[in-house]
């Protein structure tokens, strides 16, 4: 549902019905309140009662709802204030911030009393409030927007909503809101019948925000803005694509916990009617056929199976969400499957059904009576239990949704959510070492040549192949000779057969077999350490493709073998995922696991916003969302929600943590599985939305972050914003010490250092092992798709990109601006820009001479008081997606045209050239930078190289009496001197370089010689 303000029915009713023990405000020991409101934009107040710190209103403030399924996701703030007649001001009383999904239905609400919270440290807040907040779609509600007794503040992007926001954060601007509330005040007072402002397209709605240094606010003065600093959402970029800080109704909220609370306390509560239809008994019916069961309520219909009429079991749940339960009462009709009359049927108040709380049993199934058309008993029977429920229940998983009713049968499947492992991986190293009496094939040769001898070697898909065995004098060319490693991924259970073959190259592209051998997988020797497992000799089938006769010959003169030695190496991690994203870190073999140090809890709220990624006949656009996280070998899906751009899941998971310094990655993808026509065809792939990456190390331990996290996509026209999602994240820590600890211990397995593996070789071996995980995975029911299982992976990594190699290039220019500035710092010394800073360094820096063994502890605690001090600034929030350090921005046209672009190009020739040409302008001044490097290096060994003989013959006379100094002058006197005189005021210096400096420039370099 994407409902705007304009066309949506729904308002947001807020009762404002009295308050209780204010804080006397107006010097008189008394106080005259008033309460104000805002929501999305929109700000409403009531009457002032004067004089009155228990003051009554009982009045309703209404509200636009732009999105209803966005309202659990959104905040009302409510703030109490005194009014001041005479400087026509007001004084801050109190505020309560609800949550949205705390809204009732029309009906259901009841008045909730709030302690009013105070607005700073410095606050004097006393008291209570009561209100009623609910839902309504009457007529009488939308008549009342605008109307009411206090006036409405458009919504718009003014500094007055603005700097109230920022008034909360930073207590030093009160006095300025209050100066620009009293200059505003008698314009509000004339737009008591103003509609609210929607908001755009493209603007955020109010979120929870925290400040930090940003830009000056609109409206306030300079020097105002800059006290506390300004307004940001943890993000440097546009506000669009920033993180966001929800207040969802975790595990029921405080006034509703229950028994799922303490394992369902990530995520918000649903509530659902479960239908479960077991079977049916002494069915009277005319003739055999096949049964069904239907289960409707209101204009919602689930049918059972067809069974026969002789064996009438179903064992069905259906769940129904209480959301859209539209009848009072739940019916139940067993029937024919191709008839429209019903064979019997019985019904259920739902105002008498039972409320299931888990871990209690499930609810026993019950015979019941069925009835007929006109209400009489009939014989047959049917076994039902019926219960409200949350999505912790057991049957949820496995239930029939009301919301998927126009899902084909065949669909069904896809739309469940799944719990999958990844497969067990290991890595198969096979070495070939030698062969003995090959036999080379000479089939239609006239001339006499020398065999070109190299072994192949198969698992499945993956071939690798050894170099062509070189002539030795030796050894004869029947025996060849290479001892060569070669590594492949297999995974757990093994299938496939190791096939090792001996080949000649015969000529250019034609090679043919000399003989193989196929060995299985399971005799396989594992080994979790270095050391070499002991190598055999295989005989080599050489039979193939000869008569009979030519075998028995064959067989009667040689027998060809190959020394191999193979083992599955358990000591390894199989890199499945990018390095710099990996969810895992420990070994293949099992035995060499040490007990996880943490849990992580993930609740998958929802999302809001999704682009429409699809056109259904009937429907419009609309998108079919489901999300899919992966942590270790654990993939989860949540389940489809079907034509929904804001779907709700509301689903938990687990998992254990071995290594803080990990990372978990979330997508959203839109499922095509459910078109029937995509179905049938087979070539339909679910289209990304978007993905979330969080760093475990990044979060505190046992804290709950909930925050709305922005789906990005970028495409060859720009970055752009699929929608937002709403995650609940904590991560718990069963022992500190145990996890202080990890962060001494190698980040991968011993043998990644014992026997290490090539930067190329690990990039191919992750190939090929996301190609295993991908038809592992394929082949679940329901199956995770090529794309999917690639997306998460970040398969396209290692490609180029001139878009990522800028966002590389600024970051290592931000790794050393530190350096850079130190640089400039001391220059500033140097120059006595400021005489005081540079007298104090002279200082400094002569005790640091005369006591030399403070100078490492100084350094030590400078940088321990640095992070001390930074740890009141200390990051908040998870770190998220950024346009402006991925230079997603500001990327051209045509770079993104290149980035996704095919390997090998589909471009034009002429596209390509130009691009070439460009790459060539960037390499040109790598080189350059390159070559610069190189001559300062080069000069440095000219220095004693005799290359310039009067240069090297200064140098060592030099360093002569340079030594005859050093041993009569003391090291501290020398370090003091140097010090002074690099140190002295600019009026004392030459602007002409150094005597040292242009010495060490006229050295001779190597550049002369190149061509």
């Amino acid at each position: 549902m994407n409902g705007t303000a304009t066309g949506g029915k729904e308002r947001l009713v807020v009762e404002v019905v009295a308050a209780h023990n204010l804080m006397p405000k107006d010097g008189e020991g008394s106080s005259s309140p008033f309460v104000e409101v805002e929501f999305e934009n929109q700000r409403q107040r009531t009457q002032v009662k004067r004089k009155d710190l228990n003051p009554i209103w009982n009045e309703k403030l209404v509200f636009h709802i732009v999105d209803v399924a966005d309202l659990p996701y959104r905040m009302i703030e409510v703030n109490v204030f005194n009014e001041r007649r005479s400087s026509n001001s007001r004084n801050f009383l109190g505020k309560v911030r609800v949550s949205g999904s705390s809204v009732a239905k029309e009906g259901e609400e009841t008045p909730q009393m709030y302690t009013l919270d105070k607005r700073s440290l410095f606050s004097h807040i006393r008291g209570d409030i009561t209100l009623k907040l609910y839902v309504s779609t009457r007529e009488e509600a939308k008549d009342q927007v605008g109307i009411d007794n206090g006036g409405m503040v458009p919504g718009s992007g003014s500094g007055f909503l603005k700097n109230k926001k920022v008034q909360q954060q930073n207590p030093a601007l009160v006095v300025q809101q209050n100066q620009l509330g009293q200059e505003n005040k008698p314009m509000l007072q004339g737009q008591n019948h103003a509609k609210p402002v929607e908001p755009k397209p493209g603007e955020i709605k109010p979120v929870v925000i925290t400040t930090g240094p940003g830009p000056t606010m609109p409206g306030g003065t300079p020097g105002g803005a800059g006290v506390g600093g300004g307004v940001s959402i943890f993000s440097n970029g546009s506000s669009e694509f920033s993180l966001k800080e929800t207040s969802p109704h975790l595990g029921g909220g405080p006034l509703n916990k229950d028994k799922t609370s303490s394992t369902y306390d990530l995520v918000e509560q649903m509530q659902y009617l479960y239908v479960r239809v077991v079977k049916a008994r002494n069915v009277s019916m005319f003739g055999g056929g096949e049964i069904v069961a239907e289960v409707k309520l209101g204009n919602y219909r689930g049918v059972t199976k067809r069974v026969n009429s002789s064996n009438m079991d179903w064992d069905q749940v259906f769940a129904f969400s209480k959301d859209c339960i539209q009848s009072s009462m739940a019916e139940i009709f067993v029937k024919e499957s191709n008839k429209d009359d019903f064979l019997g049927r019985i019904f259920f108040d739902l105002n008498e059904v039972p409320k299931r709380v888990p871990p209690d049993s499930q609810l026993a199934p019950q015979w019941y009576r069925m009835e007929d058309k006109k209400g009489e008993k009939l014989k047959g029977e049917v076994m039902v239990s019926i219960w409200f429920g949350t999505q912790a229940d057991e049957a949820f998983a496995e239930a029939w949704h009301s919301k998927a009713a126009n899902v084909h049968f065949d669909g069904l499947g896809s739309i469940k959510s799944k719990v999958y492992l990844s497969p067990k991986l290991w890595y198969l190293r096979v070495s070939v070492i030698e062969a003995q009496d090959i036999i080379p094939c000479e089939k239609g040769s006239t001339m006499v040549r020398f065999p070109e001898l190299f072994a192949k070697v198969q698992v499945g898909n993956q071939v690798l192949r050894t170099r062509i065995s070189t002539p030795s004098s030796s050894r004869s060319f029947s025996n060849p000779f290479w001892n060569e490693d070669l590594l492949f991924v297999v995974a757990e259970p093994f299938e496939d057969y190791l096939s090792v073959s001996v080949e000649d190259r015969v000529g250019p592209g034609r090679e043919e077999m000399v003989g193989r051998v196929f060995l299985p997988l399971m005799t396989m020797e594992r080994r979790t350490d270095d050391k070499p497992v002991v190598s055999r000799w295989f005989n080599l089938d050489n039979h193939f493709g000869l008569s009979a006769s030519d075998q028995s010959k064959l067989v009667s003169r040689f027998g060809s073998r190959i020394h191999l030695r193979a083992s599955l190496d358990g000591g390894y991690h199989v890199l499945d995922e990018a390095t710099m994203y990996s969810s895992d870190v420990r070994p293949t073999a099992k035995q060499l696991w040490k007990p996880h140090i943490g849990v992580l809890e993930m609740g998958i709220l929802g999302a809001t916003g999704l682009m429409s990624m699809k056109i259904k006949e009937g429907k419009g656009s609309t998108t079919d969302a489901y999300c899919v996280a992966k942590y270790g070998q654990k993939w989860v899906r949540t389940r489809t929600v079907i034509d929904s751009l804001s779907p709700k899941w509301n689903e938990q998971y687990t998992w254990e943590v071995f290594d803080p310094c990990t990372v978990i990655t979330i997508g959203v993808f839109d499922n095509c599985r459910i078109d029937k026509n995509v179905f049938n065809n087979s070539g339909g792939r679910d289209s990304r939305i978007g993905k979330v990456r969080i760093r475990l190390s990044t979060l505190e331990s046992d804290r709950v972050y909930t925050h709305s996290y922005p789906l990005l996509m970028l495409h060859t026209t720009g970055v752009k914003k699929m929608g937002e999602l709403h995650l609940a994240v904590r991560f718990s820590c069963a022992n500190m010490g145990n996890m202080l600890h990890t962060y001494m211990l190698p980040l991968l397995p011993k043998m990644h250092y014992v026997q290490p593996l090539g930067v190329n070789q690990l990039e191919t071996l992750r190939y090929q092992a996301l190609n295993v995980v991908v038809s592992r995975l394929s082949r679940a029911e329901p199956p995770l798709g090529r794309e999917v299982v690639e997306y998460m992976l970040d398969h396209d990594s290692h490609m180029w990109s001139m878009r990522r190699s800028k966002a590389n290039f600024f970051r290592l220019m931000n790794v050393i601006s530190g350096a850079v500035a130190l640089n400039r710092w001391v220059d500033s010394i140097r120059n006595w820009n400021k005489p005081v800073y540079s007298a104090l360094f002279v200082v400094v820096f002569l005790l640091l001479v005369a006591f030399p063994e403070l100078i490492i502890p100084a350094i030590l605690v400078y940088m321990a008081f640095v992070g001390l001090w930074r740890y009141r600034s200390r990051p908040r929030q998870p770190p998220h997606m950024d346009t402006r350090l991925s230079h997603a921005e500001s990327v051209y046209p045509d770079e993104l045209d290149e980035e996704f672009d095919s390997f090998p190009t589909s471009r034009s020739a002429d596209l390509v050239r130009m691009r070439y040409d460009r790459l060539r302008s960037v390499a040109g001044r790598i080189q350059t930078v390159v070559g610069d490097m190189a001559t300062q290096g080069e000069r440095f060994q000219a220095l004693l190289s005799w290359r310039d003989p009067r240069a090297t013959f200064l140098f060592v006379i030099f360093c002569l009496f340079a030594a005859v100094g050093f041993y009569a002058v003391p090291l501290r006197v020398v370090v003091a001197l140097w010090g002074l005189y690099a140190l002295r005021p600019p009026r004392f210096r030459n602007k002409v370089p150094p005597r040292a400096l242009s010495f060490f420039r006229r050295l001779p370099t190597k550049a002369d010689s190149l061509l």
